[in-house]
């Protein structure tokens, strides 16, 4: 007989989530991905993530796998009803628009905890209560604004971090948030409201660096222009222009590395003995060793440092990660439905429950795909479902 999977840990939680863009819908992709029933509530004409070119043409199917779709205008009174009644069966509320939107609407934490003391009630913003809470934030302004930017480009070039650093991690702050008043409910019975925001997550990410400055007195210079911690710890560009990362980070893989590559009369070198000791010397010692790999290819540097057990890496361009062995050998990447309906894979969670990756249960949903279920089951019936749709307040199904 075989054994039936255990059911996930998040299986009869109810989500409802008033989301667009990237932050919002995260926080709904790690609870859905967790076995939470997540329910997005989007205007008639769709979550304008959906539209998006460019570098947002993949929000939509990256955030909001394992997802249910209901569209409602929120605009009008029988569509405010309609996510009332949703709202009445959920375990969690979880929004992402601007300050004030969902009071206007009357779906704000106060107004709903009236109505379930044990609702959760997860906002993300741009900032947490205080001074700046008014301004309008992204992911850019708060990483300019938050050292980060600083910190990635090049001194007096302040660059943003190449991916929604903030806004992924914000959204899985909110999550997590969402996680521990689910807890905490279970010990008091009630729900509270839980806030994550993309600036205070941007001053978490760079809190190394501010301690840096703590532990030192002196300032953190940019990534590209910073001290090393490590004597080897860079990129080489090598045989036919190709480039890879290379590393030896102790005493040991540095003896390792010279020993591999015939330099054994800089690991005899008494200015070289210590790590410390090759940070110091990096203004001479590296030329040296690019000069010395320059001729190798970078198949044959991988070859020779995962042989040694040391680090390396290709520099690799994200379309590139398709084919990645790795990542499709352990089941990283799972079949996704496009917005134009073709298929692509996309990336899992990265960690393992019971050594298996949550998966994809339900494929992003077309624009209202659930709205007659979802008023079904909250006590709409078909004449009052049409009707809905008739006035505009709902559409899909």
């Amino acid at each position: 007989m075989s054994e039936s999977k255990p059911p996930l840990p998040y299986a009869g939680i109810r989500v409802v989530e008033f989301t667009h863009m990237v932050m919002g819908p995260t926080c709904g992709l790690l609870l859905g991905d967790l076995g939470a029933e997540v329910i997005k509530v989007e205007p008639i004409d769709g979550d304008n993530t959906r539209r998006l070119l460019g570098s947002g043409a993949g929000f939509f199917p990256t955030f909001n796998r394992n997802k249910k779709s209901i569209a409602l205008d929120l605009k009008k009174p029988a569509g405010v009803e309609a996510a009332l009644r949703l709202i009445a069966t959920a375990d969690i509320v979880s929004e992402n628009f601007k300050p004030g939107t969902m009071k206007k609407l009357g779906l704000d934490h106060d107004s709903l905890k009236k109505l379930n003391p044990r609702l959760i009630y997860v906002s993300h913003k741009g900032f947490l209560p205080g001074p700046y809470d008014h301004r309008t934030a992204l992911d850019e302004v708060v990483q300019m604004m938050g050292g980060l930017a600083y910190m990635t480009g090049r001194a007096g070039d302040p660059l943003r971090a190449g991916t929604s650093v903030n806004d992924i991690m914000g959204g899985l702050f909110g999550a997590i948030g969402a996680m521990a008043a689910l807890r905490q409910r279970e010990q008091t019975g009630e729900g509270c409201e839980v806030q994550s925001a993309l600036f205070e997550n941007n001053i978490f990410l760079v809190a190394q660096h501010m301690m840096q400055f703590a532990a030192t007195g002196r300032a953190a210079d940019p990534m590209p222009s910073r001290i090393s911690a490590w004597g080897v710890y860079d990129v080489f560009t090598v045989k036919d222009g190709e480039q890879i990362f290379l590393a030896a980070v102790s005493d040991k893989q540095w003896g390792i590395f010279c020993k591999a590559f015939g330099l054994e009369e800089l690991l005899a070198d008494p200015r070289l003995v210590t790590n410390n000791d090759r940070v110091l010397a990096r203004d001479w010692m590296m030329p040296i060793l690019r000069s010395h790999l320059a001729g190798r290819s970078a198949a044959e540097l991988s070859a020779v440092f995962e042989q040694n057990e040391l680090p390396f890496a290709p520099i690799t361009r994200p379309q590139e990660l398709f084919d990645d062995p790795h990542l499709n050998a352990t089941g990283g990447l799972a079949p996704i439905r496009m917005n134009d309906g073709s298929q692509s894979k996309v990336p899992l969670m990265p960690f393992t429950i019971g050594g298996e990756r949550p998966g994809v249960r339900l494929q992003p949903p077309l624009l209202g795909e659930h709205t007659d279920e979802l008023l079904g089951e909250v006590g709409y019936g078909a004449a009052q479902i049409a009707q809905l749709k008739a006035s505009g307040a709902a559409a899909g199904g």
